[in-house]
């Protein structure tokens, strides 16, 4: 079976984690920067932990692919290209196809992490699409 990784990207709120998990079925790894700021089932994001939390992201699917997963689902918000590269170079060295998803929020969904309207309209206004 052909292996991927799939990247889910999208500002916060749009539900890139819920539409990861709903198409992983239960069956393949979630995998979120997000991931690092959960203490206690509490999500306390600290911006100065950012780069951490990258890093462990991109760990983490370096271990699903040690793991042979069939699929993994990365969902972040990759508002820049340069963002995914980590990613697209794991899929070439280890001959995974790699495919990109934007999410947008037409559900009229808050995000759940508090980020402030603010930070979300600065995303927006600096995510690129590469087509």
């Amino acid at each position: 079976m052909k292996k991927s990784i799939i990247l889910l990207r999208g500002v916060p709120g749009c539900g890139k984690t819920t539409f990861a998990e709903l198409m992983s079925e239960g069956r393949y790894p979630v995998i979120s920067a997000d991931d690092y700021f959960m203490k206690d089932g509490k999500y306390e994001f600290d911006m100065s932990k950012i780069g951490e939390a990258h890093s462990l992201c991109q760990f983490k699917v370096h271990e699903a692919i040690f793991k042979d997963a069939v699929k993994i689902f990365v969902a972040n918000t990759f508002t820049q290209e340069w963002e995914m590269e980590p990613y697209f170079d794991l899929a070439e060295e280890y001959h995974y196809d790699i495919f990109v998803i934007i999410v947008e929020n037409r559900h009229g969904s808050s995000n759940i992490h508090g980020c402030p309207e603010e930070h979300i309209k600065k995303m927006r206004s600096r995510f690129q699409i590469k087509l």
